[in-house]
């Protein structure tokens, strides 16, 4: 079987993008970290669960910028001895990590809270529900910026279905729209407990935001889990490489094609062929360097490409960069 060195097309782009989600993180990062201290200290103040609640997701959102930042920067490290592939799951990784975190610094907590105040009740001054909307409201208004600064730039990478592509990205957007929507239940449940003076709506707020968060994190963790695993490489990627490769006149059959997810930005491509009779092994050494050529051009994030030639006699094989494993093509 013979390879090809990481394909480098595309680096310069990749590097844009990185540098724009990066900032894209370190404004979700200041927004949180501002609203988790002010969430907590209108919490405490106030006595409110749900804004208790909103200060440990702001604290568990900021976390997960931090590991963000961490994936953006280990993920781009070069391939070396111990990791020949690189490092590109690293950025699957700690999207994963950021899941967990989610789960158990937010949901759980958020739980917590809203169990606490169904069983304890809870007792809030009339300034107390002031403070704590006027928190929730700035808090809204920083998130919201936030989040428009995400969508921004999933629209600026060719939409949802290439920006989502992007683990750190996608965690972003996933948490600014998760924090959108559960200041909004808790400004509802703040007023409802004023209005009505029943904490159970206030409780609820709790509980309706610590499921919101769990049903998040399930989410997040299970795609960075099917990366990790190794998912395959996109539908439209792999049909091409077939059709490149269907389309060789050397080529009898294509007995199998493997894709595997390297990185945000690299495909593993493996397939193994039957080539036409009668080819010396000269020829299908340049026929291999030709066919891995064609399909990084085709397909620029196919990083390393192996074909596994199936029909040669065993002594020109043991020759060939097939059995060999010299690195040709692009």
């Amino acid at each position: 079987m013979s390879g090809t060195s990481t394909n480098t097309n595309g680096a310069s782009g990749s590097s844009q993008a990185d540098r724009r989600t990066r900032v894209t993180v370190l404004v979700a990062l200041t927004a949180n970290l501002v609203i988790a201290a002010a969430k907590a200290v209108g919490g405490l103040f106030a006595g409110s669960p749900a804004l208790l609640s909103e200060a440990a997701h702001s604290v568990a959102d900021s976390l997960n910028e931090v590991f963000l930042l961490a994936a953006l920067r280990r993920s781009r490290r070069p391939a070396d001895r111990r990791h020949p592939f690189g490092y590109g799951k690293e950025r699957f990784f700690w999207s994963l990590l950021a899941a967990v975190v989610i789960f158990v610094m937010g949901g759980c907590f958020s739980f917590f809270q809203g169990v606490e105040a169904l069983r304890n009740g809870a007792e809030e001054k009339f300034s107390g529900y002031v403070a704590g909307l006027i928190v929730l409201g700035v808090a809204f208004l920083a998130e919201g910026i936030s989040l428009v600064r995400a969508l921004h730039q999933v629209h600026r990478q060719g939409g949802a279905s290439e920006g989502a592509r992007d683990p750190a990205l996608r965690t972003v957007v996933a948490e600014d729209g998760t924090a959108v929507l559960g200041v909004t239940l808790a400004m509802i449940g703040m007023a409802l407990h004023m209005i009505t003076g029943q904490v159970v709506w206030e409780a609820s707020a709790s509980l309706g935001i610590g499921a919101l968060l769990v049903y998040v994190a399930y989410r997040l963790g299970r795609e960075a889990m099917g990366q990790l695993i190794g998912e395959a490489a996109d539908p439209e990627a792999s049909g091409r490489i077939r059709e490149l490769l269907e389309a060789q006149p050397e080529i009898d059959s294509v007995e199998a094609l493997f894709t595997m997810k390297m990185g945000l930005d690299s495909d593993l491509v493996a397939a193994r062929i039957d080539l036409m009779p009668g080819l010396d092994s000269e020829h299908v050494e340049e026929v291999a360097v030709r066919i891995k050529r064609s399909i990084a051009r085709t397909v620029p994030e196919a990083g390393e490409i192996f074909l596994d030639v199936t029909d040669r006699h065993a002594n020109e094989a043991q020759e060939s960069p097939a059995a060999t494993g010299e690195r040709g093509g692009a």
